[in-house]
């Protein structure tokens, strides 16, 4: 039987989940006292670092690229779920949700989450090097879908403001699916070797050798516990949102800063799993949290608006304005010229970093 840290580690993270999610039943839906909320916020954070646990055994039982591409789907499948949940209550606000929503994933993960990865390993261990073939490849499939579908519907004059018509939304969704199910593809069945962490002289890492995989068993049960957890996660950053509006408004914020908020909550499994890859000199697992997660956002983010507005009353605007135009624009070819060489210096990561700081300021005064 297995003590000490470990067992302790073992127990707290399997319970977490379960009580997030008997808290979130309690009080979904309800307006929350002062105490409440805190109580929320701590259960939160726990719920993440859980979630970052479960993730790495999973990782470590069914290795690269897969153990990354099931975090970035599972949190974003809830994401989404929470998106068109929050669209369902209606409201002027909810017609933006989506396009704001989207875009914090895009920059967190492609400015904030690939910045502090290079960052770290750079510092940590002289220069951070990965693949540039498939890192490439997922920054072409992250920029054509965020074109297609957020810069598009901007210069579109089928409907009026920066929507989509019918047909319109119906082609975005099926391209969405299409390059996200040939990206899939491509990471796990033809060329998952582009997508595997790499030494210094270029050698692929095709495992780890510093302890064995967990047991079939073992990798189940923290499968199950990462959907509790991230269940939780997004339920909670949902429950505790109210309170951050208030703060917001009366600290005289953007809207925007709420879905900023919410969406920092929600990708921090991801950021501190990908920060924690970085340490370890395993950048391009790091890169393929990030730049998964992004695709996966717009991928299956999209589709799941497009089917939910056949029910969902008011407009659905996804059309970026111009200040955002500008910041993908630009994350764009700063991650095109960071990509191509397959390593990084402390210089690259702290581009990144800055564009993501510049996405944070003009959301707090655009």
């Amino acid at each position: 039987m297995v003590t000490g840290p470990r067992a302790f580690l073992a127990r707290w993270t399997t319970v977490t989940p379960v009580v997030a999610v008997v808290l979130l039943v309690l009080t979904w839906g309800r307006s929350l006292p002062g105490v409440v909320v805190a109580l929320l916020t701590i259960v939160l954070a726990a719920s993440v670092l859980a979630a970052v646990h479960h993730a790495e055994v999973v990782a470590h039982r069914v290795g690269e690229p897969f153990g990354s591409l099931v975090l970035a789907i599972a949190v974003t499948v809830i994401e989404v779920a929470l998106i068109v949940t929050l669209m369902a209550d209606g409201g002027d606000k909810s017609a933006t949700l989506a396009r704001d929503t989207v875009f914090a994933a895009v920059m967190i993960t492609c400015n904030g989450v690939v910045g502090l990865s290079l960052l770290v390993a750079s510092l940590r261990h002289g220069i951070a090097v990965f693949n540039p073939e498939g890192t490439g490849a997922a920054l072409a499939t992250v920029a054509t879908l965020a074109t297609l579908s957020l810069v598009l519907p901007t210069f579109t004059t089928s409907a009026p403001g920066p929507e989509f018509s019918t047909v319109q939304l119906t082609f975005a969704a099926l391209s969405s699916l299409v390059l996200y199910g040939l990206f899939i593809a491509t990471l796990t069945v033809r060329h998952r070797d582009y997508f595997l962490p790499i030494t210094r002289q270029g050698e692929v890492i095709t495992s780890e050798e510093h302890a064995d995989a967990p047991s079939s068993r073992t990798a189940l049960t923290s499968l199950g516990m990462l959907g509790l957890a991230l269940i939780g996660v997004v339920g909670l950053a949902k429950g505790v949102s109210p309170t951050i509006e208030s703060v917001v408004a009366a600290a005289g914020l953007h809207h925007a800063v709420v879905g900023v908020v919410i969406a920092l909550l929600v990708l921090l499994p991801e950021t501190i799993a990908a920060v924690r890859s970085a340490r370890r000199d395993r950048v391009q697992t790091s890169l393929n949290l990030a730049l998964g997660s992004a695709m996966a956002s717009i991928g299956l983010t999209i589709p799941a608006v497009a089917l939910a507005s056949v029910w969902l009353s008011g407009p659905l605007v996804l059309g970026l304005s111009s200040i955002h135009m500008v910041l993908l624009a630009l994350t764009v070819v700063v991650a095109s010229l960071t990509v191509v060489p397959g390593r990084a210096t402390p210089l690259q990561g702290g581009v990144h970093l800055v564009l993501f700081a510049a996405y944070l300021e003009l959301a707090v005064n655009p």
